[in-house]
C-alpha cells in the first residue's frame, strides 16, 4: 500500500476523522486540551523470518526528525534484499521491586526464609488482581536489616506496568499482615526494576521481552545498498566498542532510541520506556566470505498490543497497519521492533564508516 492510498483508508493518520474527546481519552490523559500531532512517516519494507512477524512489513515511525525514515527505509531494503532478518523473542518478564525494613538482621533473614514458602500464595494473589499477569520468580536481596525484593511477572499482551505495580501492591499488604516479625515500614518500589532507566541487571537478564535478530548481508548487498563494504563497518565496530567502553556505556550500539521512540510513539506504547528499551548490543562483523553478519539483541523491549495507549484511534492505526492491534500480537510487535532496530543501525553505522552521515543530514534533515 503506498503512503496516499494509505491515507484514503487511515482517517485518523489522514486528519479526516475529528480529535478524540476527553471522555473517549478517561484512562489516557487528565486536563486534556489538545493534541500533540507528530508527522508519521512510512519505512520500508522490510521482510522478516520470524516465529511471530513472518513477512514484509511497512512500519510507520513518528517522528521530526528529517532523514531519520529515509535511513531506516535504506536498512529495511539492505535486510530485505539479504532474504530478511531471522527475529526471535527469547525471554520475557517485567519487574517491581519492594523494599521492607525489619527489626534488625536476623528478623531480615527470617523473613527471606518465610517469603520462600509463600510463593504460591503470591501466585493465588496476582491470578485475583490480573487475568493476563503470572508471576515467575521472587529473588531477594538482603542488605543488613533490610530485603528487596525483586518479582518478575509475565503480562501477557500487554506492555505490564500498572499491571504488575497492581499485583505486587496487593502482594506486599499480604506480607505485612501476615508476616510474624517486626516490619517497620514497606515501599512498593525503589529504583531496583528498572522501571524507565537503564538498568545493567536487566541487561544482563530481561525486562519487557529479550528479542534478538540477525542476518547475514551479502558483500553485494552491502556495496549496493549500503554504500560501503563489509570490512568497513567491521572496522568501525571495533571503534565505536572502544568509545562504549571508555565513557561506561551500559550495551553497544549506535543509536537504537531513534528507532525506538519513533515507533513507541506511532504505535501507542509508553515513550519513557525507551529509556531502557534502547539498552542493547549490536554486532557487525566481516564473514570470512567477505560478507557481513549484522544482530541486535534488545533485553528490555517493553512493548504491548493491548491497552495503555494502543487503543487511541491514530496509534491503533499505525498497530492495524503491521496487523499487530490486539490480544495476541505483542511478540509479532517485539520481532518487528527488533528488525526495526537493526534496520537503523546498519544503515547509520554504513554512514557512519563510510563518511556519509553529516551530508545526509545535511540533504534531509534541513528545512
Amino acid at each position: 500500500m503506498s503512503p496516499i492510498e494509505l491515507l484514503t483508508t487511515h482517517p485518523h493518520l489522514s486528519g479526516e476523522a475529528p480529535n478524540p474527546t476527553a471522555e473517549g481519552l478517561r484512562g489516557n490523559i487528565e486536563n486534556y486540551i489538545g493534541m500533540a500531532r507528530v508527522p508519521v512517516g512510512l519505512a520500508g519494507p522490510m521482510q522478516l523470518n520470524g516465529d511471530h512477524a513472518r513477512g514484509d512489513f511497512s512500519v510507520p515511525l513518528a517522528t521530526t526528525e528529517g532523514a531519520l525514515v529515509a535511513s531506516f527505509s535504506r536498512g529495511m531494503k539492505a535486510i530485505t534484499e539479504s532474504g530478511g532478518a531471522t527475529v526471535k523473542v527469547i525471554d520475557e518478564g517485567v519487574q517491581r521491586a519492594p523494599y521492607f525494613e525489619l527489626a534488625d538482621l536476623t528478623t531480615a533473614a527470617n523473613f527471606i526464609a518465610w517469603v520462600a514458602g509463600q510463593t504460591e500464595a503470591f501466585r493465588t494473589i496476582t491470578g485475583e488482581n490480573s487475568r493476563y499477569a503470572q508471576l515467575k520468580s521472587v529473588v531477594p536481596t538482603l542488605e543488613g536489616n533490610a530485603v528487596t525484593l525483586r518479582f518478575t511477572y509475565t503480562t501477557g499482551d500487554a506492555a505490564g506496568q500498572n499491571m504488575v505495580t497492581i499485583c505486587t501492591d496487593r502482594i506486599c499488604r499480604y506480607i505485612a499482615a501476615q508476616f510474624s516479625g517486626d516490619i517497620k515500614v514497606w515501599y512498593l518500589e525503589v529504583n531496583a526494576s528498572g522501571d524507565k532507566k537503564a538498568n545493567y541487571a536487566n541487561f544482563q537478564r530481561v525486562r519487557g521481552k529479550r528479542v534478538c535478530a540477525e542476518l547475514i548481508l551479502p558483500r553485494a548487498v552491502v556495496k549496493a545498498v549500503l554504500k560501503t563494504t563489509p570490512e568497513t563497518i567491521d572496522r568501525f565496530g571495533r571503534a565505536a566498542c572502544y568509545g562504549a567502553l571508555q565513557t561506561g556505556t551500559i550495551g553497544v550500539h549506535a543509536h537504537l532510541a531513534n528507532g525506538l521512540a519513533a515507533l513507541f510513539i506511532a504505535c501507542g506504547q509508553d515513550a519513557a520506556c525507551v529509556a531502557e528499551a534502547a539498552v542493547g548490543t549490536v554486532r557487525m562483523e566481516a564473514t570470512p566470505e567477505g560478507n557481513l553478519y549484522a544482530s541486535v539483541t534488545l533485553p528490555n523491549l517493553i512493548v504491548g498490543t493491548v491497552g495503555g495507549g494502543t487503543g487511541l484511534p491514530t496509534q491503533r492505526e499505525c498497530l492495524e497497519l503491521m496487523d499487530c492491534f490486539g490480544a495476541g500480537k505483542a511478540n509479532k510487535l517485539a520481532e518487528i521492533t527488533a528488525g526495526v532496530c537493526l534496520a537503523g543501525e546498519l544503515s547509520i553505522l554504513a554512514a557512519l564508516a563510510a563518511g556519509h552521515f553529516s551530508a545526509a543530514h545535511e540533504r534531509l534533515g534541513r528545512g
